[in-house]
């Protein structure tokens, strides 16, 4: 069988230049729309992720789902502290951070602080930085134990009145001072606040911890330290790994995201199916004597049927390729939205991966192979004899 060269269908797609542009154009947004979704959900994902480390145990109270709803007396932390699990810093200094998280309302900038929103303030203890090595001071100092002085995530600094470096905060009755920024590689530390727990602790009159945090001296010890402390009968707490307890706290968000964006993206493609539907048929019937002669010339229905739905799917991956580059761009944008696990401002941005890039363009060809299939083979059924006549 004779079979008609991919060249005949791209001439063809060039001979419709506006009409081919329109419609993938048309592709190009829903792709964009697709593939933005994913790179969001992915950016949501990889920050609260990123934000955990495979050796770092969160320990909260049982049925706790975030640390704000959890609470530790002082006696069982100590006990978790005493695991001979834990690791150990220079000096013999245990690596277990006592900590205490609370929410606090802030104004945004550029509204004068008529805006605010809900930001997580952490109160550590002296070793809450060694455990987590991925953080670092990019300007100013470390807070000093025992005193009112903060250092603020960048991301908070650069979105919320009084939390530059130099600032001054208030809250839980006191005036506060950032005397440093950090950066936490783009985790949702970067959209937290950070003190001394016993100051917060006065300041908020708390009389327990919200969690503690604590470096294994081996990561494969975790089910070991998971089982005693479920076991021991003077404890209410469980522990999780730091990477699972914040890949949970994602979840909700994501999930609603994930939903939301690809039933839009499910309804914007009907339409984009549509044009390329109309496209298509317009095109058979403008070359309804180009595809009898086809036909004469002994091209079988088959080659005529994969010629034009190769129309249809270079028609589709024009478009695919287009909204693809288009979402790409938003890589070097980054939003702020309330995670709803924790209810507190976070900060994240979009994120394009191989798998995303992939799976785009296949939603773009499933388009296109929707599209063009039914204006296809109207192309190849139509009649050798009545075609002829219709040139």
């Amino acid at each position: 069988m004779m079979h008609l060269p991919l060249a005949y269908s791209l001439r063809n797609l060039w001979t419709r230049r506006l009409t081919t542009a329109l419609t993938a154009g048309g592709m190009a947004l829903v792709v964009f729309v697709f593939a933005a979704v994913l790179m969001l959900v992915e950016g949501l994902n990889q920050t609260l992720v990123a934000t955990g480390s495979a050796d770092n145990v969160v320990v909260i109270r049982k049925a706790a789902g975030t640390e704000v709803q959890s609470g530790i007396e002082r006696n069982q932390a100590a006990i978790v502290e005493s695991l001979p699990e834990v690791a150990l810093g220079e000096g013999g200094i245990r690596l277990a951070s006592k900590e205490s998280v609370v929410l606090i309302s802030l104004g945004k900038r550029g509204s004068g602080g008529a805006k605010p929103a809900n930001v997580v303030l952490r109160g550590l203890s002296p070793v809450g930085l060694a455990v987590r090595p991925q953080v670092r001071i990019v300007a100013g100092r470390p807070f000093a134990p025992g005193s009112n002085e903060v250092v603020a995530g960048r991301a908070i600094a650069e979105r919320f009145v009084g939390a530059g470096l130099g600032e001054s905060l208030r809250f839980g009755g006191r005036d506060w001072v950032v005397v440093g920024l950090f950066d936490a590689g783009r985790s949702a530390f970067d959209s937290e606040i950070w003190g001394d727990a016993d100051q917060f602790m006065q300041s908020f009159r708390r009389p327990v911890y919200s969690s503690l945090i604590f470096r294994l001296t081996d990561g494969a010890a975790f089910d070991r330290v998971s089982a005693a402390l479920a076991g021991d009968p003077r404890l209410t707490v469980e522990a999780k790994r730091e990477v699972d307890f914040y890949a949970e706290q994602s979840e909700q968000l994501a999930n609603f995201i994930r939903i939301l964006g690809l039933s839009l993206s499910v309804i914007f493609s009907i339409g984009a199916v549509i044009g390329a539907m109309i496209t298509m048929y317009a095109a058979v019937a403008n070359r309804v004597g180009e595809i009898g002669t086809l036909r004469a010339l002994g091209f079988r229905r088959r080659a005529v049927l994969v010629a034009f739905l190769a129309e249809a799917v270079v028609l589709a991956l024009l478009g695919g390729v287009a909204g693809l580059a288009l979402a790409s761009l938003m890589q070097f944008f980054s939003i702020s939205t309330m995670n709803w696990q924790s209810f507190a401002e976070l900060a994240f941005s979009f994120t394009l991966t191989p798998a995303i890039a992939a799976k785009s363009l296949v939603f773009a060809l499933v388009m296109g192979v929707v599209g063009g299939v039914l204006p296809a083979a109207r192309a190849a059924r139509l009649n050798i004899v009545e075609a002829l006549r219709a040139a």
